[in-house]
């Protein structure tokens, strides 16, 4: 997902996508495990993607305590 649609999305919208994320990942790295994984870089993928959206979710909410 682009950042552009990240930025659209509430805290709870973001934290809801990094759980969605992480599940998708546990799952590239079992099928990595068990030889069935056949692009790897899915795995670099969806780790940043994860990182993209605690990063969002970091400044949403430190932008609300400022508020």
């Amino acid at each position: 997902m682009k950042t552009a649609e990240l930025r659209k999305k509430d805290v709870a919208g973001l934290q809801a996508e990094v759980k969605e994320l992480q599940k998708a990942h546990f799952n590239l790295r079992m099928q990595k495990g068990t030889q069935q994984l056949n692009d790897t870089t899915q795995l670099r993928q969806t780790r940043r993607a994860i990182a993209r959206a605690k990063t969002l979710i970091a400044e949403k909410q430190a932008a609300a305590a400022k508020e």
